[in-house]
């Protein structure tokens, strides 16, 4: 791969340049040198923002994600278990919470069904 300006590898990553920039703000990403006056980023740089993408799809926060990095130079698998353990916790208690709402707002559509007497049950159960 040949080096790229900062939109080739947002495009790459296919993330807006500000996106880039805000990951090299928290550490995430390096920022190179200016070369000719311009920054030239690697293949490296697509890997690691492409490992940011998948990871935050997982779930990771940013916070976690620049622990994962850390770990990398470590290879202290423990510790990288240890937080994928606590994202899948994480990630099972939003489910349940999103299951809860789902049957909440089923029960609420069937009572809210046509012909039914007096205030909308959805309405209603939100406050208005």
């Amino acid at each position: 791969m040949k080096s790229l300006a900062i939109s080739g590898l947002a495009k790459e990553g296919a993330v807006g340049v500000e996106t880039i920039r805000y990951y090299q703000r928290r550490g995430l990403l390096r920022i190179p040198d200016r070369g000719a006056g311009i920054r030239r980023y690697d293949s490296e740089d697509a890997r690691r923002l492409k490992f940011i993408r998948s990871a935050q799809d997982a779930g990771f926060t940013l916070a976690e994600i620049g622990e994962l990095i850390a770990l990398d130079a470590t290879q202290d698998r423990q510790r990288a278990r240890t937080l994928a353990k606590a994202r899948i916790a994480a990630l099972d208690a939003r489910i349940a919470e999103l299951k809860a709402a789902r049957a909440a707002l089923k029960r609420l559509a069937m009572e809210c069904g046509e012909g039914a007497a007096g205030p909308c049950p959805i309405i209603a159960s939100f406050g208005v």
